[in-house]
Protein backbone atom coordinates (compact mmCIF):
# COMPACT_ATOMS: atom_id res chain seq x y z
CA UNK A 1 0.00 0.00 0.00
CA UNK A 2 1.16 3.27 -0.60
CA UNK A 3 -0.16 6.42 0.85
CA UNK A 4 -0.22 10.01 0.06
CA UNK A 5 -0.92 12.38 3.26
CA UNK A 6 -1.77 16.01 1.90
CA UNK A 7 -3.31 19.05 3.85
CA UNK A 8 -0.81 19.99 6.17
CA UNK A 9 2.10 22.30 6.57
CA UNK A 10 4.27 19.49 6.98
CA UNK A 11 6.09 17.35 9.55
CA UNK A 12 7.78 17.18 12.25
CA UNK A 13 4.88 19.21 13.59
CA UNK A 14 5.65 23.04 13.03
CA UNK A 15 1.87 24.31 13.19
CA UNK A 16 -1.09 22.45 14.99
CA UNK A 17 -3.75 19.92 15.22
CA UNK A 18 -3.47 18.31 11.69
CA UNK A 19 0.32 18.41 11.79
CA UNK A 20 0.31 16.66 15.19
CA UNK A 21 -1.86 14.03 13.80
CA UNK A 22 0.07 13.57 10.51
CA UNK A 23 3.09 13.20 12.47
CA UNK A 24 2.14 10.75 14.94
CA UNK A 25 0.05 8.89 12.36
CA UNK A 26 2.75 8.82 9.46
CA UNK A 27 5.49 7.21 11.56
CA UNK A 28 3.18 4.51 12.68
CA UNK A 29 1.79 3.36 9.23
CA UNK A 30 5.90 3.09 8.48
CA UNK A 31 6.43 1.37 11.24
CA UNK A 32 4.04 -1.57 9.62
CA UNK A 33 5.92 -1.29 6.38
CA UNK A 34 3.33 1.11 4.32
CA UNK A 35 4.96 3.12 1.76
CA UNK A 36 4.10 6.81 3.33
CA UNK A 37 4.46 10.62 1.85
CA UNK A 38 3.84 13.26 3.91
CA UNK A 39 3.25 16.72 1.66
CA UNK A 40 5.58 19.50 3.55
CA UNK A 41 5.62 23.06 2.81
CA UNK A 42 9.07 24.64 0.88
CA UNK A 43 10.09 26.64 3.77
CA UNK A 44 9.44 24.01 6.08
CA UNK A 45 11.79 24.03 9.15
CA UNK A 46 13.10 19.74 8.42
CA UNK A 47 14.48 19.95 5.07
CA UNK A 48 15.00 16.43 5.07
CA UNK A 49 13.65 13.96 2.46
CA UNK A 50 12.82 11.48 5.21
CA UNK A 51 11.69 11.08 8.33
CA UNK A 52 11.06 8.42 10.60
CA UNK A 53 10.66 6.06 7.31
CA UNK A 54 8.30 8.95 6.31
CA UNK A 55 9.18 9.85 2.65
CA UNK A 56 8.62 13.88 2.59
CA UNK A 57 7.48 16.07 -0.21
CA UNK A 58 8.74 19.43 -0.35
CA UNK A 59 5.94 21.65 -2.48
CA UNK A 60 5.93 25.41 -2.86
CA UNK A 61 4.29 27.46 -0.37
CA UNK A 62 3.33 31.15 -1.55
CA UNK A 63 1.39 31.82 1.98
CA UNK A 64 4.22 33.94 3.33
CA UNK A 65 3.64 36.03 0.01
CA UNK A 66 0.36 36.32 -0.92
CA UNK A 67 -1.51 35.61 2.46
CA UNK A 68 -4.88 33.81 2.51
CA UNK A 69 -4.73 32.99 -0.84
CA UNK A 70 -1.11 30.88 0.08
CA UNK A 71 -2.71 27.56 0.70
CA UNK A 72 -4.86 27.28 -2.43
CA UNK A 73 -1.86 27.54 -4.38
CA UNK A 74 0.31 25.32 -1.83
CA UNK A 75 -2.66 22.76 -1.97
CA UNK A 76 -2.67 22.82 -6.20
CA UNK A 77 0.97 22.30 -5.67
CA UNK A 78 0.37 19.20 -3.61
CA UNK A 79 -1.96 17.80 -5.40
CA UNK A 80 -0.21 17.86 -9.27
CA UNK A 81 2.56 16.54 -7.48
CA UNK A 82 0.63 13.40 -6.60
CA UNK A 83 -0.38 13.07 -9.79
CA UNK A 84 2.93 11.43 -10.74
CA UNK A 85 3.13 9.10 -7.68
CA UNK A 86 1.13 6.52 -7.89
CA UNK A 87 -0.52 6.16 -4.76
CA UNK A 88 -3.18 3.78 -3.95
CA UNK A 89 -4.60 6.14 -1.31
CA UNK A 90 -4.65 9.74 -0.65
CA UNK A 91 -5.40 10.90 2.58
CA UNK A 92 -7.02 14.71 2.67
CA UNK A 93 -6.71 16.02 6.18
CA UNK A 94 -9.10 18.85 5.50
CA UNK A 95 -10.89 19.96 2.93
CA UNK A 96 -11.53 23.75 2.61
CA UNK A 97 -8.80 25.15 -0.23
CA UNK A 98 -7.94 21.96 -1.70
CA UNK A 99 -11.53 21.02 -2.80
CA UNK A 100 -11.33 23.77 -5.50
CA UNK A 101 -8.79 21.52 -6.97
CA UNK A 102 -10.83 18.41 -6.67
CA UNK A 103 -10.79 17.99 -10.74
CA UNK A 104 -6.86 17.81 -10.56
CA UNK A 105 -6.82 14.55 -8.29
CA UNK A 106 -5.12 11.39 -9.46
CA UNK A 107 -8.45 9.14 -10.91
CA UNK A 108 -6.47 6.03 -9.73
CA UNK A 109 -6.37 6.77 -6.10
CA UNK A 110 -8.95 6.49 -3.56
CA UNK A 111 -9.39 9.39 -1.83
CA UNK A 112 -10.29 9.52 1.68
CA UNK A 113 -10.68 12.66 3.70
CA UNK A 114 -10.53 13.87 6.90
CA UNK A 115 -13.41 16.24 7.52
CA UNK A 116 -11.92 17.96 10.55
CA UNK A 117 -15.69 19.40 11.55
CA UNK A 118 -18.63 22.13 10.85
CA UNK A 119 -16.08 24.35 9.73
CA UNK A 120 -18.98 26.54 8.38
CA UNK A 121 -20.56 26.37 11.91
CA UNK A 122 -17.56 28.66 13.39
CA UNK A 123 -17.92 31.83 14.72
CA UNK A 124 -14.82 33.29 13.86
CA UNK A 125 -15.32 33.31 9.64
CA UNK A 126 -17.32 35.89 8.09
CA UNK A 127 -20.78 34.98 6.48
CA UNK A 128 -18.79 35.09 3.07
CA UNK A 129 -16.39 32.55 4.45
CA UNK A 130 -18.86 30.61 5.69
CA UNK A 131 -20.63 30.34 2.40
CA UNK A 132 -17.40 29.18 0.75
CA UNK A 133 -16.72 26.74 3.45
CA UNK A 134 -20.18 24.69 2.92
CA UNK A 135 -19.79 24.71 -0.50
CA UNK A 136 -15.89 23.26 0.07
CA UNK A 137 -18.00 20.90 2.10
CA UNK A 138 -20.37 19.35 -0.71
CA UNK A 139 -17.16 19.31 -3.10
CA UNK A 140 -14.88 17.17 -0.58
CA UNK A 141 -17.71 15.07 0.09
CA UNK A 142 -18.81 14.13 -3.99
CA UNK A 143 -14.83 14.10 -4.55
CA UNK A 144 -13.96 11.59 -1.95
CA UNK A 145 -14.06 7.79 -1.80
CA UNK A 146 -14.48 7.73 2.17
CA UNK A 147 -15.16 10.75 4.89
CA UNK A 148 -13.67 10.60 8.30
CA UNK A 149 -14.60 12.16 11.20
CA UNK A 150 -13.55 12.36 14.28
CA UNK A 151 -16.88 12.94 16.88
CA UNK A 152 -19.15 10.63 16.50
CA UNK A 153 -22.01 13.73 16.09
CA UNK A 154 -19.76 14.89 12.92
CA UNK A 155 -19.92 11.25 11.42
CA UNK A 156 -23.91 11.80 11.61
CA UNK A 157 -24.38 15.02 10.76
CA UNK A 158 -22.19 14.13 7.25
CA UNK A 159 -24.59 10.93 6.51
CA UNK A 160 -27.43 13.01 7.31
CA UNK A 161 -26.81 15.61 5.35
CA UNK A 162 -24.99 13.78 2.49
CA UNK A 163 -26.15 10.18 2.44
CA UNK A 164 -22.11 9.24 2.63
CA UNK A 165 -20.34 6.48 3.81
CA UNK A 166 -18.61 8.46 7.29
CA UNK A 167 -16.35 6.40 9.48
CA UNK A 168 -15.70 7.87 13.08
CA UNK A 169 -11.89 7.58 14.05
CA UNK A 170 -10.90 10.24 16.72
CA UNK A 171 -7.40 11.62 17.18
CA UNK A 172 -4.67 9.99 19.71
CA UNK A 173 -2.11 11.04 22.21
CA UNK A 174 0.45 9.77 23.61
CA UNK A 175 0.59 9.11 27.84
CA UNK A 176 3.07 10.79 29.77
CA UNK A 177 5.02 7.58 31.51
CA UNK A 178 7.76 10.31 33.06
CA UNK A 179 6.09 13.65 34.57
CA UNK A 180 9.56 15.71 35.14
CA UNK A 181 9.44 19.29 36.78
CA UNK A 182 12.86 19.87 35.87
CA UNK A 183 11.71 21.16 32.45
CA UNK A 184 9.81 23.90 33.65
CA UNK A 185 13.31 26.01 34.50
CA UNK A 186 13.45 26.78 31.01
CA UNK A 187 10.43 29.56 31.92
CA UNK A 188 11.06 30.14 35.41
CA UNK A 189 8.15 28.19 36.63
CA UNK A 190 7.40 25.74 39.72
CA UNK A 191 4.62 23.07 39.24
CA UNK A 192 1.24 24.59 40.71
CA UNK A 193 1.97 27.74 39.95
CA UNK A 194 0.04 28.60 36.75
CA UNK A 195 -3.14 28.13 34.98
CA UNK A 196 -2.43 27.01 31.26
CA UNK A 197 -4.29 27.33 28.18
CA UNK A 198 -3.19 26.04 24.77
CA UNK A 199 -4.48 26.86 21.62
CA UNK A 200 -4.98 28.83 18.50
CA UNK A 201 -5.78 32.40 19.99
CA UNK A 202 -8.95 33.14 18.68
CA UNK A 203 -12.51 33.84 19.40
CA UNK A 204 -14.40 31.10 19.24
CA UNK A 205 -11.05 29.31 21.47
CA UNK A 206 -12.30 31.67 24.13
CA UNK A 207 -9.09 32.86 25.01
CA UNK A 208 -10.82 36.49 25.83
CA UNK A 209 -13.15 34.58 27.97
CA UNK A 210 -10.40 32.78 29.98
CA UNK A 211 -8.49 36.06 30.12
CA UNK A 212 -11.59 38.18 31.75
CA UNK A 213 -12.61 34.98 34.02
CA UNK A 214 -8.76 34.91 35.14
CA UNK A 215 -8.65 38.86 36.11
CA UNK A 216 -12.08 38.30 37.76
CA UNK A 217 -10.89 35.74 39.81
CA UNK A 218 -8.01 38.04 41.53
CA UNK A 219 -5.83 34.72 41.61
CA UNK A 220 -2.12 35.32 42.60
CA UNK A 221 -1.24 32.72 40.08
CA UNK A 222 0.03 32.84 36.12
CA UNK A 223 -1.77 32.43 33.61
CA UNK A 224 -0.14 30.82 30.63
CA UNK A 225 -1.49 31.09 27.00
CA UNK A 226 0.20 28.82 24.66
CA UNK A 227 -0.46 29.93 20.62
CA UNK A 228 0.88 31.98 18.02
CA UNK A 229 1.04 35.40 18.51
CA UNK A 230 1.82 36.72 14.67
CA UNK A 231 -1.43 37.47 13.97
CA UNK A 232 -4.42 40.41 14.30
CA UNK A 233 -6.46 38.59 16.99
CA UNK A 234 -3.56 37.36 19.35
CA UNK A 235 -1.91 41.37 19.19
CA UNK A 236 -5.27 42.88 20.07
CA UNK A 237 -5.51 40.29 23.23
CA UNK A 238 -1.69 40.98 24.57
CA UNK A 239 -2.46 44.45 24.37
CA UNK A 240 -5.02 44.68 26.14
CA UNK A 241 -4.53 42.52 28.75
CA UNK A 242 -1.39 43.81 29.52
CA UNK A 243 -1.30 42.41 33.29
CA UNK A 244 1.62 41.14 35.23
CA UNK A 245 0.15 37.70 35.87
CA UNK A 246 -0.57 37.17 31.98
CA UNK A 247 1.81 35.33 29.70
CA UNK A 248 1.74 35.13 26.28
CA UNK A 249 4.50 32.53 25.30
CA UNK A 250 3.95 32.16 21.38
CA UNK A 251 4.19 29.32 19.94
CA UNK A 252 5.67 25.84 21.40
CA UNK A 253 6.21 22.65 19.17
CA UNK A 254 8.37 20.28 22.01
CA UNK A 255 5.78 17.74 22.66
CA UNK A 256 7.23 16.62 25.80
CA UNK A 257 7.76 20.11 27.46
CA UNK A 258 4.43 20.92 26.72
CA UNK A 259 2.88 17.74 28.45
CA UNK A 260 5.09 18.53 31.18
CA UNK A 261 3.61 22.18 31.58
CA UNK A 262 0.03 20.36 31.20
CA UNK A 263 0.93 17.86 33.95
CA UNK A 264 2.18 20.48 36.03
CA UNK A 265 -0.62 23.34 35.82
CA UNK A 266 -2.98 23.75 38.64
CA UNK A 267 -5.94 24.02 36.31
CA UNK A 268 -5.75 23.52 32.37
CA UNK A 269 -8.46 25.31 30.30
CA UNK A 270 -9.49 23.85 26.58
CA UNK A 271 -11.90 27.17 25.68
CA UNK A 272 -12.42 25.05 22.16
CA UNK A 273 -15.95 25.46 21.36
CA UNK A 274 -16.34 23.56 17.96
CA UNK A 275 -15.00 20.79 16.21
CA UNK A 276 -15.07 17.18 17.22
CA UNK A 277 -11.87 14.87 19.28
CA UNK A 278 -9.13 18.30 19.50
CA UNK A 279 -5.57 16.86 19.72
CA UNK A 280 -5.28 19.35 22.94
CA UNK A 281 -7.81 18.37 24.75
CA UNK A 282 -6.94 14.29 24.63
CA UNK A 283 -3.06 15.62 25.19
CA UNK A 284 -4.47 17.31 28.08
CA UNK A 285 -5.94 14.41 29.37
CA UNK A 286 -2.91 12.13 28.59
CA UNK A 287 -1.06 14.20 30.78
CA UNK A 288 -3.15 13.80 33.75
CA UNK A 289 -4.14 17.90 34.02
CA UNK A 290 -6.98 18.84 35.63
CA UNK A 291 -9.69 20.06 33.11
CA UNK A 292 -11.66 23.31 32.80
CA UNK A 293 -13.46 22.85 29.47
CA UNK A 294 -16.25 25.12 27.60
CA UNK A 295 -19.51 23.79 27.85
CA UNK A 296 -20.29 22.06 24.55
CA UNK A 297 -21.65 18.87 23.50
CA UNK A 298 -18.32 17.81 22.24
CA UNK A 299 -16.41 18.30 24.86
CA UNK A 300 -18.71 16.64 26.93
CA UNK A 301 -19.05 13.46 24.43
CA UNK A 302 -14.92 13.49 25.83
CA UNK A 303 -14.99 14.83 29.10
CA UNK A 304 -18.19 13.42 31.06
CA UNK A 305 -18.19 14.69 34.26
CA UNK A 306 -14.45 14.44 34.54
CA UNK A 307 -13.82 17.46 34.42
CA UNK A 308 -15.13 21.41 35.61
CA UNK A 309 -16.68 23.75 32.95
CA UNK A 310 -17.49 27.27 32.07
CA UNK A 311 -19.71 29.03 29.54
CA UNK A 312 -18.72 32.57 30.11
CA UNK A 313 -15.73 34.68 32.48
CA UNK A 314 -17.67 34.98 35.80
CA UNK A 315 -17.82 31.32 35.69
CA UNK A 316 -14.27 30.51 35.50
CA UNK A 317 -13.60 32.76 38.01
CA UNK A 318 -15.83 31.39 40.38
CA UNK A 319 -14.24 27.69 39.68
CA UNK A 320 -10.92 29.59 40.01
CA UNK A 321 -11.53 31.01 43.56
CA UNK A 322 -13.20 27.68 44.27
CA UNK A 323 -9.36 26.64 43.97
CA UNK A 324 -10.01 23.21 43.29
CA UNK A 325 -6.99 20.45 44.30
CA UNK A 326 -5.61 17.98 41.71
CA UNK A 327 -5.05 15.47 45.37
CA UNK A 328 -8.89 16.15 46.02
CA UNK A 329 -10.53 15.53 42.28
CA UNK A 330 -7.64 12.71 41.52
CA UNK A 331 -10.59 10.69 40.37
CA UNK A 332 -10.88 13.26 37.38
CA UNK A 333 -7.57 12.52 35.70
CA UNK A 334 -7.56 8.97 36.73
CA UNK A 335 -10.81 8.57 34.87
CA UNK A 336 -9.30 10.50 31.83
CA UNK A 337 -6.64 8.62 31.76
CA UNK A 338 -7.81 5.58 31.22
CA UNK A 339 -9.91 7.41 28.41
CA UNK A 340 -6.97 7.64 26.33
CA UNK A 341 -5.71 4.36 27.26
CA UNK A 342 -8.64 2.19 26.14
CA UNK A 343 -10.06 4.65 22.85
CA UNK A 344 -7.38 7.22 22.20
CA UNK A 345 -4.10 5.22 22.24
CA UNK A 346 -2.14 6.29 18.53
CA UNK A 347 -1.66 2.37 17.90
CA UNK A 348 -5.39 2.29 18.60
CA UNK A 349 -6.00 5.02 15.90
CA UNK A 350 -3.30 3.41 13.37
CA UNK A 351 -5.25 0.65 13.31
CA UNK A 352 -9.11 2.05 12.73
CA UNK A 353 -6.84 3.84 9.32
CA UNK A 354 -5.68 1.00 8.56
CA UNK A 355 -8.52 -1.36 7.75
CA UNK A 356 -10.71 1.72 6.51
CA UNK A 357 -7.80 1.45 4.12
CA UNK A 358 -7.62 -2.12 3.25
CA UNK A 359 -11.13 -2.22 2.89
CA UNK A 360 -11.81 0.86 0.72
CA UNK A 361 -9.12 -0.48 -1.59
CA UNK A 362 -10.80 -4.44 -1.64
CA UNK A 363 -14.20 -2.49 -2.65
Amino acid sequence: MKVGILGTRGIPNNYGGFEQFAECFSKRLAKRGIDVWVYNSHNHPYQKPEWNGVTIVHCFDPEYLIGAAGPFIYDLNCILDSRKRGFDIILQLGYASASVWRRFLPAKAKIVTNVDGMEWSRSKYSRIVRSFIRLAEHIAVKSSDLLVADSPQIKAYFQTAYNKACVYIPYGADVLENPDATKLKSLNLKPDSYFLAISRIQSDNNTEVIIRGYLESGSPLQLLLIGSINHKYARYLKKRYNAPGIRFLGSIFDIDLLNQLRYHAHLYFHGHSSGGTNPSLLEAMASQALICAHDNRFNRLILGSDAFYFNNARQIADIIRYDPAKAEHSHFFRNNLKKIKDNYQWDIITDSYSEAFVDLLKK
